[in-house]
């Protein structure tokens, strides 16, 4: 329905905040009747949040049949044997709902749908001549996430585009991937948020080499994102490239230095006079399902980024509980003597490093001067496992530019490349009559989050301003006494007009004061606010708002259908790219 009246619309509108609502997208969105939560991360929506949602869908129909997808609908609930196929039935945590049907069947709920599509494509895609080809769903998925948080940015069950395509070789993916980040480009700017910025990104559970995120910046954000102030380098803190450098020294002879009670990095540092880039510091972890322990030593200054220590384990981690099973001094752990059974690591930050401050292995001492490539008999075991900083140097233009920022992820896309297609055998026979694996790309956005992320940046302090690409209505009738005869025939006529030109309009001729009329309509956003009273009559006009306070104009009663069709049409042209 593209017209209603405010007195049929279902939903309360109110000015308190609720409890436990830290963030603009959730209280505005309570607030205004578009979401009533049903439990932890699940929301039921309104028909204002309905019919925006609805506009957002349109949007990625269009964007993705622009670069050729085909419409299926994937299934909600999965049997095991696909994911137990691809063999991340065991690797996922508890994030994925398992069930057994009353067959007693294993059955998953879909968070995901790698598995589905690989299914779907699989008997059909048989021959080169078939591809490349992609599928797109919108489809409801659930996942048990711990964290529920901030209404519809973080959720449990949510609505997701999400878009597969297959190619026969690397070079094909890699265009259409890029055909597809341009197509997202699209997506944000027509829905009002063409600040979207893209961003490296690892690839996580989703597998594959190359991801990128599409972030928005927003100090509300959960995710840390590296930027560069100098160059174009952008990427997710669980990505971004740790750089430093340590400034040659003459080496000084390792010394067994007394330090009791001397443990934290603090401690060393006052104790020592040194700053922290001076110390070795050792970071200990076991694998989630061995309990093996992991050390990693790292500059002082720096912290583990555990998603590039995940990464490079291909394990699960967590920090070790202090436990006289490991065989560790905690406090005191040191890479000169260490005789611990377990996986030691080296940070690129200690590459070269001279004069260190370190432990020794034994309560109560720690070494100076330790001078990696001198007093280390073992050959370290490098890698990149440092959180990027800010001020850090980029690792692109080399300058020490490094911004820190915070984003809501609203997209993501990834060259998945054969690990689903290998492991659930998916085979294409080429020109050559050779059996080969189809390679994959992967393409998401969360319809939810999306819509509560254009709130989070669209509003004032008195509700939502949605950009009428998505906004639930065009036009907003307020008549202001429409006890008074002549408000309600021009109101009535003007709403009868508006919808005799196919503008989406709500109307609002319940009995209340100005102020609550007002106060609702700022709540539901709805772009353009004509304001129908005995004042306007007298004048022989309507006011003509937008609601992002952009114009205020008096038209004759006349000519208001043209001009807010007229209005309505330049708006519109913003979005059209």
């Amino acid at each position: 329905m593209f017209f209603m009246k405010m007195n049929k619309l279902l939903g309360m509108r109110f000015k308190e905040t609720p409890a436990d609502c830290q963030i603009a997208s959730h209280i505005f969105m309570l607030r205004g009747g578009y979401i009533k939560n049903v439990g932890s991360g699940i929301f039921s929506l309104f028909t204002p949040a309905k019919r925006i949602a609805h506009k957002i869908e349109n949007i990625l129909r269009e964007e993705m049949e622009r670069v050729d997808g085909q419409e299926v609908m994937l299934p909600v609930v999965m049997p095991a044997f696909l994911w137990k196929e691809s063999g991340r039935y065991e690797g996922v945590g508890n994030e994925l709902v398992r069930f057994h049907d009353r067959n007693d069947v294993d059955m998953i709920l879909g968070m995901t749908h790698e598995e589905a599509v690989v299914h779907l494509a699989r008997d059909t895609a048989q021959s080169y001549i078939n591809y490349p080809f992609m599928v797109y769903q919108i489809q409801t998925k659930f996942r048990d996430e711990p964290r529920a948080r901030g209404g519809l940015i973080r959720v449990r069950e949510f609505t997701m585009k999400d878009a597969y395509s297959f190619h026969t070789d690397e070079e094909d993916l890699e265009q259409y991937y890029e055909r597809c980040h341009e197509a997202y480009e699209r997506i944000f700017a027509r829905v009002g948020i063409p600040e979207v910025i893209s961003v490296k990104s690892d690839s996580g559970m989703m597998g594959g080499k190359i991801a990128h995120e599409f972030m928005l910046l927003t100090d509300i954000g959960e995710d840390a994102l590296v930027i560069c102030s100098q160059c174009d380098y952008r990427a997710n803190m669980e990505a971004a490239d740790c750089i430093t450098k340590n400034e040659m020294q003459t080496e000084s002879e390792l010394d067994k230095t007394p330090t009791p009670n001397v443990k934290t990095i603090e401690e060393l540092g006052k104790f020592f006079n040194v700053s922290f880039d001076k110390i070795c510091k050792a970071v200990v972890y076991q694998k989630t399902m061995s309990g093996d322990f992991v050390i990693v030593f790292i500059r002082g200054d720096l912290d583990v980024n555990e998603t590039k220590l995940r990464n490079y384990l291909k394990n699960e981690i967590h920090p070790a509980a202090e436990t006289d099973l490991s065989g560790l001094q905690y406090g005191y752990i040191g890479p000169v003597n260490l005789a611990a059974s377990a996986t030691i690591l080296f940070d690129n930050s200690l590459r070269d490093a001279f004069n260190l401050i370190c432990g020794a292995n034994e309560e109560g001492y720690h070494f100076k001067n330790f001078s990696i490539n001198r007093d280390l008999k073992q050959t370290p075991l490098f890698g990149n496992f440092a959180k990027a900083r800010e001020g850090g140097i980029c690792p692109v233009c080399k300058k020490e530019s490094l911004t820190i920022k915070k984003g809501i992820e609203v997209g993501n896309i990834f060259q998945l490349g054969t690990k689903y297609t290998k492991s659930m055998e998916m085979q294409y026979i080429d020109k050559d009559g050779a059996a080969k694996y189809p390679i994959m790309g992967c393409y998401g956005i969360g319809v939810g989050r999306l819509m509560a992320s254009v709130c989070e940046v669209r509003h004032d302090k008195f509700g939502i301003i949605w950009p009428i690409s998505i906004a639930p209505w065009q036009v907003h009738i307020c008549a202001i006494r429409s006890d008074d005869q002549n408000v309600k025939n021009i109101a009535d006529n003007l709403y009868e007009c508006l919808i005799s030109k196919g503008i989406e309009v709500i109307y609002d001729d319940r009995s209340v004061s100005a102020g609550v009329m007002f106060s609702d309509a700022d709540l539901l956003g709805v772009p353009i606010r004509v304001i129908v009273s005995p004042k306007t009559y007298d004048r022989g006009v309507v006011e003509v708002t937008a609601r992002d306070k952009s114009f205020s104009k008096d038209i004759e009663i006349s000519d208001a259908g043209t001009f807010i069709s007229s209005t309505i049409k330049s708006m519109l042209e913003i979005y059209r790219i």
